[in-house]
């Protein structure tokens, strides 16, 4: 008998030995971190296109929705460089940190749907008045973080609903390559033939990635076609300006809880759901928390929040080996804070150039995320709720001022939750 009584005991010290303890808030890094000789060994032709990629679709598509909704709302040409500058500042700075010591693609970026938000708020409100709201949305993404409710709600959805949102928001990026083949073929119809062919001949696409094939007859298209045109002079390097804050009931309750929501739940949601259907375990925590440290950084040059977004996620995983792919996000990194310094001549460079290329090389790029957002989504469970999530985020709805994939992805989880109980009980 005390035999027994001592194995039991010890069967239970084994028993809770093996039971998951508390999660630190701090989520540590599973491998060893990245070191310069291991980034040099790990780098190839693959992961340094999608990292270019990266940058080109941030720094077109992303800047160009920036500049309009700055100018639409009365900033001037300082200002604008301003923001531009801290958005790629605090982009490039996070992306390398994290990703070199987590040896994960961790692309951080900026919110475009906050950056839309803002329009009808800078036609009523003072440009301090915006940047008050940008350091209270920092601190309270800060706070949030260091609760660690971000990740207890992103454990509880499901991530079929999470990618049925990934995969309505990507859609755009799929339905713009038929929109710039039927627009503009000469630029778009060569890419895509590229593309094409560089994936379906394995041997070329060995030597020449077809991304970043894309990217090259894209050019010579573009240069062919006679229509990269620079209009104006103007600055090469950045001025960053520091714009005091003006705290107003207003704009706090206008703006406030929607850009900490559209950073949390829809950016750096998609962000993590990407990362997680590419193999990797991104850290939620360090993600929010980080999150708001760049966006009071962002904010001091008079920039809207800093998160982790999807598309640029979805792109630096696009190929290559897991275990490399971090890769990518540090050349993207880098590329972003060149892009810092020369912010001024990077837009107006972008700028020239003909929409088409941009529309099909980011959609191009993103067509392997689309598929696999719409398989995650789909494939398995909790299909309806995927469903309901999918049609709402894509309807646009917009209340209370917060991007519609939020309202999908609670709507499609209440739904879920009601009507696909089996699921969740077998989770």
């Amino acid at each position: 008998m005390p035999q027994s009584s001592k194995a039991r005991s010890t069967a239970n010290k084994s028993a809770r030995a093996l039971q998951p303890g508390p999660q630190p808030l701090f989520e540590r890094p599973r491998v060893r971190p990245a070191g310069i000789r291991d980034f040099l060994r790990d780098i190839g032709p693959h992961y340094a296109s999608n990292g270019a990629v990266g940058l080109a679709f941030s720094a077109s598509g992303p800047i160009a929705v920036t500049l309009t909704v700055g100018s639409l709302g009365g900033l001037t040409q300082g200002q604008l460089a301003s923001w531009v500058f801290a958005i790629f500042l605090s982009a490039g700075a996070a992306t390398v940190l994290m990703s070199m010591i987590y040896r994960q693609p961790l692309g951080f970026a900026w919110s475009i749907p906050g950056t839309v938000l803002l329009g009808p708020s800078l036609q009523h409100l003072s440009f301090p008045e915006v940047v008050g709201a940008f350091f209270s949305a920092g601190v309270l993404i800060l706070a949030l973080g260091a609760t660690g409710v971000v990740r207890r709600i992103m454990a509880a959805i499901p991530l079929p609903i999470v990618m049925a949102m990934v995969a309505a928001v990507f859609l755009r990026f799929g339905t713009d390559i038929v929109t710039s083949t039927r627009d503009d073929p000469a630029v778009a119809v060569p890419m895509v033939v590229a593309f094409l062919v560089l994936t379906a001949v394995p041997a070329l696409g060995k030597y020449l990635p077809p991304v970043l094939g894309t990217l090259a007859v894209g050019i010579v298209s573009v240069a062919l076609s006679g229509r990269f045109i620079i209009e104006g002079g103007g600055p090469v390097f950045a001025s960053p300006l520091f714009t005091a804050p003006v705290f107003t009931w207003a704009a706090q309750l206008e703006l406030v809880i929607p850009l900490a929501l559209t950073v949390l739940v829809v950016q750096n949601g998609q962000g993590a759901a990407v990362l997680t259907a590419a193999g990797h375990k991104p850290p939620i925590n360090v993600f929010a928390m980080s999150s708001g440290v760049f966006s009071l950084l962002n904010a001091s040059f008079g920039g809207i929040s800093a998160c982790v977004t999807g598309p640029t996620n979805a792109l630096l995983t696009a190929s290559g080996q897991k275990n490399r792919q971090y890769t990518a996000a540090v050349i993207y990194g880098l590329l972003s804070l060149v892009c810092a310094l020369v912010a001024p001549m990077l837009t107006r460079l972008m700028l020239a150039t003909p929409q088409a290329f941009i529309l099909a090389l980011g959609g191009i790029a993103m067509l392997r995320a689309l598929q696999q957002a719409f398989v995650a989504a789909f494939a398995t469970k909790f299909t309806l709720g995927a469903l309901v999530t999918f049609v709402v985020t894509i309807s646009g709805l917009n209340l209370f001022n917060i991007h519609a994939a939020f309202w999908g992805v609670v709507i499609g989880y209440g739904v879920s939750r009601l009507l696909e109980r089996q699921d969740h009980a077998t989770t």
